[in-house]
């Protein structure tokens, strides 16, 4: 995700707990020479990054999920929208999701036995909708 974001030119919020270290030794190790490119925003949890963004009428909140009652597709992207994806083995959580159930979205998975998509093509899916939609990419 942080190379998309770097790629686009995008910033890059991630709202904790994180599942992984962002100490720069682990970035090193990594490999991820692109990390000074990313326009990155760390937030402790989901308090914090509503409080850091209650004021932003303009952005819009989608969520997403394999559980979410609409395709991506579906959904209508304008600039400034944040999109949220969880980790792969947990989600946002269903509790936080029925709250938010008429701003969630899918992506299809036609194999029954595929529980989700890996969490980087699924954010790239959903981002190159929302450029697309936005027509950030005719600008390019």
């Amino acid at each position: 995700m942080a190379r998309l974001a770097a790629a686009i030119k995008a910033r890059l919020h991630l709202v904790g707990p994180l599942g992984f270290s962002l100490e720069d030794r682990y970035l090193k190790r990594a490999g991820l020479d692109y990390w000074p490119l990313v326009d990155l925003q760390t937030y402790n949890g989901w308090d914090q990054f509503a409080e850091h963004h209650h004021d932003s009428p303009r952005a819009k909140s989608k969520f997403f999920s394999t559980h979410g009652p609409t395709s991506y597709l579906d959904a209508y992207y304008k600039r400034g929208d944040f999109l949220f994806f969880g980790g792969e083995t947990s989600g946002l959580g269903k509790e936080f999701l029925a709250e938010r159930a008429d701003r969630t979205y899918r992506i299809p998975i036609f194999e029954a036995g595929v529980r989700s998509l890996n969490l980087s093509n699924a954010v790239s899916i959903v981002v190159y909708e929302a450029l697309r939609q936005t027509g950030a990419l005719r600008t390019s």
